[in-house]
């Protein structure tokens, strides 16, 4: 609904919402007016890297303080524990948290907790472990995480590292999610073509050598085209390299827009000016030209559907869980750059407001 409406909560439950919520929430509790917002469900963010130990993930940032109060209030972790440290990453991290979290879980044992490359050890890559880890944690782990560019596998076969992390998820019964090969020695055909349905390949719209685009043209690879067709979702993960404007704006130009905009937000975004986070990459695709409407459902319910809450989280409809954020216009914001320093002008969508399961985490300056 585009257009003046309320949302009605009891219980951490959203119990009416539209143009005559307001009414029938007469007498409420409390009554909260944001002015001129745009109110969506709580942001859900497919690729980041929750992880509070001090030991950790080499990425890992403080979900409630980095994210929550951004607007997200459901992350999926690429791949910061593995088989090895799981348990510790739940119970560190995922249990603690407000913030709502799922794991990708890494294919090295490991996950990011050496200095390297995560996946340069043949040693570190357990297949079966993996496996094992999933099956005992079915609440806690959503899929594989896998990434397959050389600054990941180091001097370790890229081929052989997407066959095992195919294998592993198989072996679980769960989605892969994907980080394509960046250098030109192994196409970006040949590892889409050994991709399911519901996997999700993330970066999509970077810039490196194998990007979606044919070499040269401003035509969308015939290879990506079939892998959306078999059901396999294609995601931002914007990151520190990996959201080129030109790679978006001739991506949507010609028809193919992401499936999901997520931020790959990790430490070293702790701090930034102007501060990276959800609803400023969703703004920057909106500038690339993706309608207002479809870029608030790439953060919101289709991500959400992708990791199993759909019409629970990401929804605004009566019966889903209580989660909400507003983001105001501001107009004045810092320019809009790309990870190739790539500007474009004008306008950011900014959090003003967020609750989580009905409780509130950031109160309007209204």
């Amino acid at each position: 609904m585009d257009g003046p409406g309320a949302v009605a909560i009891r219980g951490g439950r959203i119990v009416a919402s539209g143009p005559d919520a307001a009414v029938r929430g007469a007498g409420a509790a409390r009554v909260v007016d944001l002015g001129d917002v745009v109110l969506l469900p709580g942001l859900v963010d497919l690729h980041a890297h929750p992880d509070r130990r001090s030991d950790g993930s080499k990425y890992g940032v403080d979900p409630d303080v980095e994210f929550l109060r951004r607007g997200v209030t459901t992350l999926l972790s690429q791949g910061d524990a593995g088989a090895g440290d799981c348990k510790a990453w739940v119970d560190s991290t995922l249990r603690p948290s407000r913030t709502r979290i799922r794991m990708a879980l890494n294919l090295s044992r490991r996950g990011e907790t050496m200095a390297g490359p995560a996946l340069e050890s043949a040693a570190d890559v357990d297949v079966q472990a993996c496996a094992r880890v999933v099956a005992a944690e079915p609440e806690a782990i959503w899929g594989i995480a896998v990434n397959t560019s050389r600054p990941v596998t180091g001097a370790n076969d890229p081929r052989r590292v997407l066959r095992q992390a195919i294998e592993a998820a198989e072996r679980a019964d769960v989605p892969l999610l994907f980080g394509s090969r960046r250098e030109t020695d192994v196409s970006l055909d040949e590892q889409l073509a050994l991709l399911r349905p519901g996997d999700v390949v993330t970066y999509c719209y970077s810039g490196t050598p194998e990007n979606i685009l044919v070499d040269g043209t401003d035509r969308v690879r015939d290879s990506v085209l079939a892998a959306r067709e078999r059901g396999i979702l294609f995601d931002i993960g914007h990151g520190m390299a990996s959201y080129d404007f030109r790679i978006a704006e001739t991506a949507l130009a010609a028809g193919f827009p992401p499936d999901t905009i997520s931020t790959d937000q990790y430490r070293r975004h702790v701090g930034s000016v102007p501060q990276h986070d959800l609803p400023r990459t969703v703004s920057k695709l909106i500038a690339a030209g993706m309608p207002e409407i479809d870029a608030f459902g790439a953060a919101t319910w289709r991500p959400a559907a992708a990791l199993g809450f759909a019409s629970q989280v990401g929804t605004l409809l009566p019966g889903g869980v209580a989660d909400l954020c507003a983001l105001r216009w501001n107009a004045d914001a810092a320019p809009l750059v790309d990870t190739e320093g790539a500007m474009r002008p004008g306008g950011c969508w900014e959090p003003v407001f967020v609750v989580l399961a009905g409780e509130f985490v950031m109160t309007p300056a209204v």
